[in-house]
Parts: structure tokens; C-alpha cells; sequence
């Protein structure tokens, strides 16, 4: 991957703008490799976060909600503290209380404060929450896959490795 952003970054230097230069009309070149990674990296982000953001508009929900229920559904009867919660999600939220507030208004969850520490507050699906992502799932799945559909499951295998590697260099 590494050999193909400088390649493409080369190419910018030589008068043939890279295809995340041409998406965001950016017509001078990259500071460098690393550089044209990044911004390609937060590019292609926001473009599947978008995908996804569609698939769930007609439900009323959003990515954030979405993957909230996902999490406590994953979470089981036994629950999940709000701030084990925040913890788990795929993107940090800020504001998981006031999420959690929409969400119960919803009737997709319900809280309890906890007997042993009336400070923490758990946090459960509901049966309606259940449903809902029980409709969700073929969707979802559908938007997994077209999502990656341009590439075949061992460049998915290498993808996973590389964002890996991003992420666990980060910290």
C-alpha cells in the first residue's frame, strides 16, 4: 500500500493529479505519502459513513444510535453500564447520556440504576430495539458488502490488516 501512495503521490508530482486529488479539486500535490494516505483515509471514511447514514435514514436513526443499540444488543440481558457503553463504540461520542435520553424516548432502550452503586446506570435493549435491528441486519449487511464491493475478500483480509496497523500505531 505504501509502494501505491507514493506511486500515486509521484504521479501528482508529475502533472497527474491522484484520484483523492481529483475528488476533493485539490490541484497542488501532497506534502508526501503519508500525507495523501491520511487525507485519502478520512475521504473514503466519510464517504462509508455516509453510505451507512442512508441505509438508516428511513429508520430515523443515525450512526451513532445505530451503533449504540448494536453494542448493547451484543451486550445481552445482562447489559451494559452507559459509560462501558461509550467505551465499545466504533466512533467516540460525546454526549452518551443525552444519546441514551433520545434513545429511551424512542423505546429502543431502557435504563436501570444499578442496585450495588445507585451512581451507575445500566443500560438494555428493548424488545422494540430488537426488532428494529433485526430489520436492520439484511440492510446493514447489504451496505457491508457494497461498501467493499471493489475489492476481493483477500484485498478485505489485507484492508483489515492495514487499518490494524494504523490503529495499533496510534495506540
Amino acid at each position: 500500500m505504501t509502494g501505491q501512495l507514493l506511486s500515486a503521490n509521484l504521479l501528482a508530482v508529475n502533472g497527474q493529479p491522484s484520484a483523492v486529488q481529483r475528488e476533493i479539486l485539490q490541484t497542488r500535490p501532497f506534502r508526501s505519502a503519508a500525507h495523501e494516505g491520511v487525507v485519502g483515509l478520512l475521504r473514503t471514511a466519510d464517504r462509508v459513513r455516509w453510505h451507512f447514514c442512508e441505509v438508516l435514514a428511513p429508520y430515523g436513526m443515525t450512526l451513532p444510535q445505530y451503533n449504540v443499540l448494536r453494542v448493547l444488543r451484543g451486550a445481552g440481558p445482562k447489559g451494559l453500564p452507559t459509560l462501558e457503553v461509550a467505551e465499545r463504540l466504533i466512533e467516540h461520542a460525546p454526549g452518551i447520556t443525552r444519546m441514551m435520553d433520545r434513545l429511551e424516548r424512542r423505546g429502543w432502550v431502557r435504563r436501570e440504576r444499578c442496585s450495588g452503586d445507585r451512581r451507575q446506570v445500566l443500560c438494555f435493549l428493548t424488545t422494540e430495539g430488537e426488532k428494529l435491528l433485526a430489520e436492520l441486519d439484511k440492510p446493514i449487511d447489504r451496505a457491508d458488502e457494497e461498501a467493499l464491493r471493489g475489492l476481493t475478500p483477500a484485498k478485505q483480509h489485507d484492508l483489515i490488516e492495514l487499518l490494524d496497523r494504523v490503529r495499533g500505531a496510534l495506540g
